[in-house]
């Protein structure tokens, strides 16, 4: 174990669902920061799927130093859904990434709420089914327009993005609009973009999918929790980033659940899961280190 440490030495997990929530939380930030300082790792970047982080980041970047918090804003309805004025202000006040819609995308709700009794929905999705019952209803999104092209303001936050060096994660949107999304952020000079679970049911792109996404710069997002909770294989992971080279991808933990580990050490345990099927030591580190430091504008370390 104490060698994994040693490859994750200046690494982050850009993928971390910290308290305060909407919803229970293993930790919340003062918890991470703590242990951030006590891992290895440089820090981590602060997902919530209802409001923006930036806040949050600045204050336990300013009492813990040796934590760096990673300010991030997800594009659901409680900020406006695709709302070009919420990631002007997201930029202002520090957000380096923008997820773009994840519980409320379209294609996402489709599937979580789909009449059958029998699925274990996420578990985000008791919020949307309380707020149903109390008769709010809220708003789903989705980057195409009727005719199948990418709205306006999805172009507008595309520019935002790129004239902040800010980094593009896709979050739960469909194929159909990925397709269009990322060729359209990279020419228009978004230069970092990650591609949110490349393995999680909703969002399963093929290896073919893949390649064509790192065409236009984007990394690959491999998350602990989509494994452990046996969405998808350990091995047919480990070949997928073999496939598409681990220079063009990430792994980090979406960590938060309150019945599993804590992120530092989800990126151990993952990190040494994915040697045991054939991943080098290099790999590990140009994933869990060099990717998302080159994302954050940090220097290698």
């Amino acid at each position: 174990m104490r060698y994994v440490k040693e490859l994750l030495k200046g690494g982050y997990d850009l993928h971390v669902h910290s308290a305060p929530d909407c919803l229970p939380r293993k930790m919340d930030d003062i918890d991470m920061a703590e242990r951030i300082t006590a891992s290895t790792l440089s820090g981590y970047a602060i997902k919530n799927h209802w409001t923006s982080t930036a806040g949050r980041a600045k204050l336990i970047n300013r009492l813990y130093p040796e934590c760096d918090a990673v300010g991030t804003i997800t594009l659901n309805s409680a900020v406006g859904g695709l709302n070009p004025t919420a990631v002007e202000m997201a930029a202002r006040g520090g957000v380096r990434l923008v997820w773009f819609p994840t519980c409320d995308n379209e294609h996402e709700a489709a599937f979580q709420f789909d009449g059958n009794p029998n699925k274990k929905l996420a578990f985000w999705a008791s919020i949307i089914l309380e707020m149903k019952e109390q008769g709010i209803e809220t708003p789903t999104q989705n980057c195409l327009d009727e005719n199948g092209n990418l709205k306006q303001e999805v172009l507008d936050i595309l520019d935002i993005i790129a004239r902040y060096d800010m980094i593009l994660a896709t979050g739960h949107i469909s194929h159909e609009e990925a397709y269009k999304l990322v060729p359209e952020a990279a020419r228009r000079g978004v230069k970092k973009i990650i591609i949110t679970h490349v393995t999680f049911p909703t969002t399963y792109y093929s290896v073919e999918d893949q390649k064509n996404f790192i065409s236009y710069g984007a990394k690959l997002e491999h998350c602990y929790t989509t494994w452990k909770t046996g969405k998808e294989e350990l091995p047919v992971i480990a070949e997928m980033i073999k496939a598409v080279g681990a220079e063009n991808c990430i792994i980090a933990t979406d960590l938060g659940n309150t019945k599993l580990c804590y992120p530092d050490e989800g990126m151990e345990e993952f990190s040494e899961a994915l040697m045991a099927e054939g991943l080098t030591a290099d790999d590990i580190r140009v994933m869990a280190v060099t990717n998302p430091r080159w994302l954050l504008g940090k220097d290698a370390e």
